[in-house]
């Protein structure tokens, strides 16, 4: 069944279409190519067609942690948009769902119920990181790698483990290895999707990658747990993992009709610089309701502004300049 949101998409397309047919307008008029609707149109249609435009490769696989110990402030949406975005862009990205909830699973409509081979098996087990990597239906390059409700009980079972925060580095090292030798494509990102807090599976997710991306929610609240955060990200930086840094900054859930998301927006800037992305992710219904049918909202509603802001916000990414250490 489509989803109402490509059924929408079709519409906004077939209405440009027959503007294309009718009288042209006078030379003076403005050009209806470069409408919101017409420009909304051409993207719902690159993206229903799995050609939204290359995006440079990286020269090495970038490992991005998703990082916020808030709840609620999109770290999961940004994750699975972002990684729908690089793929549908035509790169190869791997999705590590940490999360034991398995709302990034949910989202790329990849099974995690009790029982299949997951994120668990791979930290705690010692199985191989390829056993559990899943194919995303639909967006061709995107991969995933569940979480099931066993992964909750993994931070106390990790405790009593050799190299306890360094197995997730060492199972995406392998994995990496074992493609290569096999001749396969190389991964172009690697986005890792935490849990809420700073327990073992975040210390993992820090240990393997050498970026921390933050989304920030534009509220007060979402400010106060941040300074905690980097201070983890120096102390993992200092005993762990000399290469993680904070590379980039989201603002999300933007309400530009409020005078406070503006000035988070700005205080946020005026710390991080140019780590912040120019793009700003607003609050979106269709963002909101896109998991309830297993999509991501780049396939859901590919012409609604939260789509085309996580698609600009995609192209910010690919585009910062290498090497990506401070």
């Amino acid at each position: 069944m489509n989803a109402p949101g490509a059924e929408d998409a079709h519409r906004i397309l077939e209405l440009v279409v027959s503007r294309e047919t009718e009288t042209p307008p006078p030379s003076d008029a403005p050009n209806s190519d470069d409408t919101p609707i017409a420009r909304a149109a051409a993207t719902a249609a690159q993206v229903m067609t799995g050609r939204v435009g290359d995006l440079p490769r990286p020269t090495r696989t970038r490992v991005l942690t998703v990082a916020n110990q808030k709840g609620g402030v999109g770290k999961t949406t940004t994750t699975v948009n972002l990684a729908a975005a690089l793929a549908l862009s035509g790169l190869r990205v791997l999705v590590l769902d940490l999360d034991p909830q398995g709302n990034a699973s949910t989202a790329l409509g990849v099974p995690h119920q009790a029982g299949t081979p997951s994120v668990y098996e791979v930290l705690v087990e010692g199985a191989a990181l390829a056993s559990v990597v899943q194919e995303v239906e639909g967006i061709p390059g995107l991969y995933a790698a569940p979480a099931t409700i066993d992964l909750a009980g993994a931070e106390i079972e990790l405790v009593s483990l050799v190299a306890r925060e360094s197995r997730l580095l060492r199972a995406l090292d392998a994995y990496q290895l074992e493609a290569n030798a096999g001749d396969s494509e190389k991964l172009d990102y690697v986005l890792i999707d935490c849990p809420p807090s700073l327990g073992l599976l975040t210390v993992n997710a820090m240990v393997a990658a050498e970026e921390v991306f933050i989304p920030i929610q534009c509220e007060y609240y979402a400010l106060e747990g941040l300074g905690q955060l980097v201070r983890n990200v120096e102390l993992v930086k200092a005993h762990l993992n000399p290469r993680l840094h904070i590379s980039t900054i989201l603002l999300t859930m933007y309400d530009a009709r409020t005078r406070l998301a503006a000035q988070v927006a700005d205080e946020v800037r005026s710390h991080f610089g140019e780590r912040v992305l120019k793009t700003l992710i607003p609050r979106s219904v269709r963002v909101s309701e896109a998991p309830s049918y297993g999509q991501t909202v780049m396939t859901y509603d590919p012409g609604s502004t939260g789509a085309l802001s996580y698609l600009e916000a995609a192209r910010e990414l690919a585009r910062q300049p290498e090497p990506y250490g401070e």
